[in-house]
């Protein structure tokens, strides 16, 4: 494409960089979307192995993130951590290095608000269009296309980014400028967190008051209490299955992204850090790699006189 190609046409070309459990499950979707492919990812065997369960997909492999950017119209990362984007997007083998002046970049990995910042300022040089965009619905979500996502950047960015977003997603939503959307996925981390917290003690309180919990979920998951977590974790969590995804461990790398930047913004956030000194409990007893409800783990069963 040149330069005054749409991004959005489609098929675009597309190098994904981040083939985990959510980001195979994105680039999944691009592939049977009809966009061009470029897979890159830092441990060459995830990537042969997403190719191999995806035979149907046609992709090139890149030896570096600058290799997969170079013919790329749209770079999108899938990371880990802060360290990890810089590494793939802003390092001399980089993505930046290659990609073309007015390309479009989108990363869905959980960072912080000043890493989303700094990309979107590296980016102003080159005239990209620069899209914070983490995503929520985990796993299950990515699986089946069904993600919502929050986008921080200007408007012709997000407005470029929809039409590759909607490949997996059933929600894009704008809310505001380069760092917004890991701003509003920290709130929404923490209003996951307080809500398993709760669960988890209404779980271990219903049963040591001799409740049925199959009736107690009857009556209390269709009123007020009724949330995500209560529809999908409840009866889980209660027999004690955490094989759900999102683990405790990246949780609290999560909070810990929303506890630094209510810092630095002045705000009070007791709730979460108290939470998160919870989740640091389950870790402690071995269950990090556990889904987030594993947190009803540090509230054992008793056994009480009837």
């Amino acid at each position: 494409m040149t330069d005054s190609t749409p991004i959005a046409a489609n098929p675009a070309n597309i190098a994904f960089l981040g083939l985990g459990v959510m980001g195979g499950a994105m680039a999944r979707h691009l592939g049977n979307a009809g966009h061009a492919l470029t897979i890159f990812n830092r441990t060459p065997a995830r990537a042969e192995a997403w190719q191999a369960a995806n035979p149907g997909i046609t992709v090139r492999f890149a030896s570096s993130p600058a290799d997969a950017a170079e013919s790329a119209d749209v770079v999108i990362t899938c990371v880990g951590n802060d360290d990890d984007l810089a590494d793939v997007v802003l390092s001399p083998n980089g993505a930046f290095s290659t990609l073309r002046r007015g390309a479009l970049y989108i990363d869905h990995t959980t960072v912080s608000a000043r890493i989303a910042r700094q990309i979107a300022v590296e980016g102003r040089d080159k005239e990209l269009l620069c899209v914070d965009a983490p995503v929520t619905g985990g796993q299950s979500g990515a699986e089946s296309g069904t993600l919502a996502i929050m986008c921080g950047g200007s408007a012709k960015a997000v407005d470029a980014a929809r039409p590759i977003l909607e490949a997996y997603a059933k929600r894009v939503v704008h809310v505001g400028k380069s760092g917004a959307g890991q701003t509003a996925k920290m709130a929404n981390q923490m209003c996951i967190a307080g809500a398993i917290a709760g669960l988890a003690e209404a779980i271990r309180f219903a049963e040591l008051a001799h409740l049925d919990l199959d009736k107690v979920f009857e009556a209390i998951s269709g009123g007020a209490a009724q949330s995500w977590q209560m529809d999908n974790r409840f009866h889980t969590m209660a027999k004690d299955e955490f094989d759900f995804g999102f683990a405790v461990d990246l949780m609290r790398k999560d909070l810990g992204l929303a506890m630094d930047e209510a810092r630095t913004i002045g705000a009070s956030v007791p709730v979460t850090a108290l939470v998160d000194q919870f989740y640091v409990d389950v870790q402690a007893m071995g269950f990090g790699r556990e889904d987030t409800s594993a947190l009803i783990r540090r509230l054992p069963r008793r056994k009480v006189a009837k």
